[in-house]
């Protein structure tokens, strides 16, 4: 019902940027919390960042001074922008939407490699 669509990863160096781009299909795209998470292999899946629909911000301690979220409601489209990327950035990066009365929805993920 709800289809997101990831793009923009890539493998970059130590101290590079990344632009992660995700498309909502819904066009009730305003009202949904927006985030993106992280997985690693054999690791769980971790919050990166969320934007809600008021346009409040938060971020993982990790992430912090270097990942800005952002979303254009007028494009149904959620930003991640990553700088002064570490190897410890390196995962599968997810899109997800958080509606409070339809539940959550996930992107099918981007492989982001950061080289040292």
């Amino acid at each position: 019902q709800v289809q997101l669509v990831e793009s923009g990863g890539g493998l970059v160096q130590a101290g590079g940027s990344l632009r992660l781009s995700c498309a909502a299909s819904r066009s009730s795209f305003s009202i949904a919390t927006m985030g993106w998470y992280r997985q690693a292999p054999g690791k769980q899946r971790d919050l990166v960042a969320t934007v809600t629909k008021g346009g409040s911000t938060n971020y993982a301690d990790s992430v912090k001074g270097r990942f800005t979220i952002s979303r254009d409601n007028a494009k149904n489209t959620v930003y991640l922008q990553m700088n002064s990327l570490e190897p410890e950035d390196t995962a599968v990066y997810y899109c997800n939407a958080n509606y409070a009365s339809w539940g959550r929805y996930w992107g099918q993920g981007t492989q982001v490699t950061v080289s040292s």
